[in-house]
């Protein structure tokens, strides 16, 4: 998988949520973002949504129940994100 997605993802996720004491490296790629993992709450979630949107242009519905399974980990947002730039180009 794309190795500088999974960087960028990261990135967002600590300037987002301004995460002062982790580093990219620090956040592991299949690692639970929440709960017992990286510790995120539904008002990070809401957060990383809206900076994620911004970053990639890619949309999370409130309505979607597959969302936690998107934000599941770093890899889930990245496949997520591919696909939806995938499906943008093929439209």
């Amino acid at each position: 998988m794309n190795e500088a997605l999974k960087l960028e993802i990261k990135e967002v996720i600590i300037s987002s949520l301004e995460l002062e004491d982790v580093k990219p490296e620090d956040i592991v790629d299949d690692e639970p973002l929440f709960g017992s993992g990286l510790g995120l709450d539904s008002i990070d979630a809401l957060e990383l949504g809206v900076a994620l949107k911004k970053k990639f242009g890619v949309k999370f519905s409130s309505e979607n129940s597959e969302n936690r399974s998107h934000f599941a980990s770093v890899n889930a947002l990245a496949e997520y994100i591919t696909a939806e730039k995938a499906r943008d180009v093929a439209k």
